[in-house]
């Protein structure tokens, strides 16, 4: 007999059944079985986030989004740190091309990154002509 044409009690009891016998086998199984099935759980849950984008996609993902953002060229990172969200990064901009190159002007940005390479935030932190040495 097809299942639809079985009496309604009928499927209430064999369904009652299948939940027990699934009851009875969570609760047969061995402590030890259990206890490493919740173990692993906690394992994968304190296991350190590794990071989706390393330090050398963060560089090249600052220096799009600066240039994106500015219209000009990067000319280079000059600082790149791990932060606890995603990455911080300086990019290096000429912002105005002289001639001596020496005189040109140069900018550094300094650029935020989450995880996954999208910007978080971004400023110019510094303007300075290429032939000038640092602090000066």
């Amino acid at each position: 007999m097809p299942p639809e044409e079985r009496p309604r009690e009928e499927r209430r009891r064999e369904e009652r059944h299948h939940e027990e016998r699934r009851e009875e086998r969570s609760r047969t199984r061995p402590r030890e079985e259990r206890d490493r099935h919740e173990q692993g759980h906690e394992r994968e849950r304190s296991r350190p986030r590794r990071p989706v984008l390393d330090a050398r996609d963060a560089a090249r993902s600052a220096a799009r989004h600066v240039e994106g953002l500015t219209g000009r060229a990067a000319e280079g990172v000059t600082s790149l740190e791990r932060g606890e969200d995603g990455w911080v990064i300086g990019i290096e901009v000429v912002e105005t091309h002289r001639i001596p190159d020496s005189t040109d002007i140069l900018a550094e940005y300094q650029v935020e990154l989450d995880d996954h390479g999208e910007l978080a935030s971004y400023r110019r932190t510094e303007r300075y002509y290429r032939g000038r040495g640092e602090n000066t």
